[in-house]
Order: C-alpha cells, then structure tokens, then sequence
C-alpha cells in the first residue's frame, strides 16, 4: 500500500476560514507539504497572500473549486491560474476549464459523477459515477480525480476502490468528511492517492486533544503507520 498525501485545506465546511494564515503556521511547524483552501470564504487579495505563504512554507498549494454555477465556477478557476496554484482541485464544467487551463502548469483534478449543493455532496449509481471518472481521466489536460467519495450515500469503500481501479494511472485525491481514522484507511487502502481533511481538523473530531497541532499530529501518525 502506498502512503496517500494528507493535504491539510484551510477551510471549514466548504469555505477557507477567515483565520488561515494563523493556522498555516502551525501546518508549516508540522512539516505539512501537502497545503490548500477553497475558492470561498475570503477575499482575492488574501487568498493571494495564503498562496504566497503556504509556497513560502515549502508546501504545495491547493485550490478545491465548490462553486455551484459555470461562471462562478470559470471565475474561480482563472483565480487559481492567476494565484499561480500547483493543483486545482474540483469543479465540474471541465471543458470551459481545461480551456482556460491549457499552457499553464497546474495540475487538474475534477470532480467526478453529479455535485450538488453546498457543502457539496456526491449523487447518482456507483457505476455512473465510474463512467464520469473514466471519461474524465480520458481527457488530456486532466492529471487525476477529486472524489467526494464520503459524501457519498452508498458503499463507499466499494466506490473508491473501483474508481481508482477504472482510471489507473491517473491519481485520485478523496476529498470531503474524513473525520476518523478508520475512513482514512480505506482511502489508502482503496489505493488513493491523497485526501484532503479540513473541517474535523479545525473541529477537533479526531480522538486526541482539540488544538490543530495535536489534531494534525493524530492524522500524520495515521499515514506513517499505513
């Protein structure tokens, strides 16, 4: 099995948090690599300072797209390119945005199968949401998958293990309510690539004590025991 990245996102039920740049400090101390935020929550202009920031902390930088209409969702996209991001996380108009992506060097990960609502939640038949993931890995300019496979209402283990089994080769990064350890394996045991964790960090949901330090220190234990 190998080890997933744990990217650390900024946010907190689908929007960066207003205090981000403080809790980037403690991810930076943590030895994060692995750094990302949405593309709500806060304005360009700090957005742009976070992005700076994270790079200056030796990190890659993340930007998850969960906006719910095409022009928002363009809009946020070209935030991303002009925040010069390293991936570009979601999103589901991915020919407008492979458009406006094309000569730069970020790396595209969309969302497969139907998205709705905010927080984002993931609808339709396991074998539909295959179908979009393979034909979403198909396309030149998409470098992998974020799958919202925990806001799922089905079998989601079984999801993650056939969708990261039907685009082999292209990385999958699960996204969305990894709030226990147990759900955290089976993403990497599923063979993901990464997985994205946010709101139960900041909440302290995991079985240790609440502040971000110890709360990150609990999932990092986690990966190096996978």
């Amino acid at each position: 099995m190998t080890r997933p990245d744990f990217i650390f996102m900024l946010t907190r039920h689908d929007r960066t948090v207003e205090n981000a740049a403080d809790l980037l400090e403690t991810a930076r101390m943590a030895g994060i690599r692995h750094i990302g935020f949405k593309d709500i929550g806060l304005p360009f202009a700090a957005l742009q300072a976070l992005a700076s920031a994270i790079r200056q902390a030796g990190a890659k930088v993340y930007l998850e797209v969960v906006s719910l209409d095409r022009d928002s969702e363009l809009r946020s996209v070209q935030a991303g390119i002009a925040l010069g991001v390293d991936y570009l996380l979601g999103g589901t108009h991915v020919d407008d945005a492979l458009r406006l992506l094309e000569g730069t060097t970020i790396r595209y990960y969309p969302f497969p199968g139907q998205i709705s609502g905010h927080p984002s939640i993931l609808e339709g038949t396991e074998n539909a949401i295959v179908r979009s993931a393979v034909d979403l890995a198909s396309r030149p300019g998409v470098h992998g998958l974020d799958l919202l496979a925990y806001r799922f209402a089905g079998d989601v283990p079984g999801l993650m293990r056939q969708v990261c089994a039907a685009v082999a080769g292209k990385p999958v990064i699960v996204a969305g309510s990894l709030d226990r350890a147990e759900r955290i394996r089976a993403t990497a045991a599923a063979g993901a690539a990464g997985f994205t964790v946010g709101t139960a960090l900041l909440d302290g949901a995991f079985p240790t004590l609440p502040d971000l330090a110890r709360q990150i220190a609990y999932v990092q234990t986690i990966v190096q025991q996978l």
